[in-house]
């Protein structure tokens, strides 16, 4: 199998990094996606020491005028194909649903639900040019599970995974995979901001998605993995 062609979207910093970075120790051409340029800057040159070939696009990917411009230069660099999407980009906010606000539930719908279907629009037709072309959802448990005052995120995460069944029985019968990625708490700068006493010692690493991701992509072709958990260490 030759060195694939990856997006990863929401690639600055935790997970999104570990995935271009798993992908980048397999000689892959790796575009990545973000909004602050000297984080995309810092993984690119991560990515070239890692072995791979790092492409930064910097992108609102809650602005689909950015997105569309972001993800032409992605398809710029690879040459025309895309083989490998992971939509991995979101963020987290808990707040009581009798205090919700509308725009909380917007921006919580716009990063964790709207911006994979812009980037997933954008490129689906690289994909397409794609011999195996695979997209990759990270949602979270959330999408299986409802918690309390985790209405908005719940509902986008929940979305995500109904995009990428849809996504998958429209596109499986063309060649391309589809699979959602459900971790559970992942130690990432996300929980620094959340309220609570977090045990991070007991959550899982960035680089255990990453790894379940890089897997799931060597899986022999012609298999389909729909669903992927990631559950948090014990003890």
């Amino acid at each position: 199998m030759s060195p694939p062609r990856v997006l990863v979207t929401g690639a600055g910093r935790g997970i999104g990094r570990a995935i271009a970075l798993r992908f980048a120790r397999e000689g892959a051409k790796v575009c990545i996606a973000a909004r602050t340029s000297s984080e995309l800057d810092k993984v690119v040159a991560e990515i070239g020491k890692a072995g791979g070939q790092g492409c930064p696009s910097q992108m609102n990917l809650t602005d689909y005028g950015t997105v569309e411009a972001g993800v032409y230069r992605a398809v710029e660099f690879f040459g025309g194909t895309i083989d490998v999407l992971v939509n991995n980009a979101g963020d987290f906010e808990t707040k009581p649903f009798e205090k919700m606000t509308p725009s909380v539930w917007e921006r919580m719908l716009d990063i964790n639900l709207n911006a994979h279907f812009y980037v997933t629009l954008e490129s689906i037709s690289a994909l397409l040019e794609s011999k195996q072309p695979h997209v990759f959802n990270i949602a979270s448990i959330a999408a299986k599970q409802g918690f309390a005052e985790n209405t908005a995120y719940c509902a986008a995460k929940w979305g995500l995974r109904g995009f990428g069944e849809a996504l998958r029985a429209e596109f499986g019968p063309r060649g391309m995979r589809v699979t959602t990625v459900y971790p559970g708490p992942t130690d990432t700068t996300i929980f620094d901001g959340v309220p609570g006493n977090w045990d991070r010692s007991k959550m899982s690493k960035p680089e255990d998605v990453a790894e379940v991701v890089f897997a799931t992509w060597k899986a022999p072709a012609g298999s389909q993995i729909d669903d992927v958990d990631v559950p948090r260490p014990q003890g």
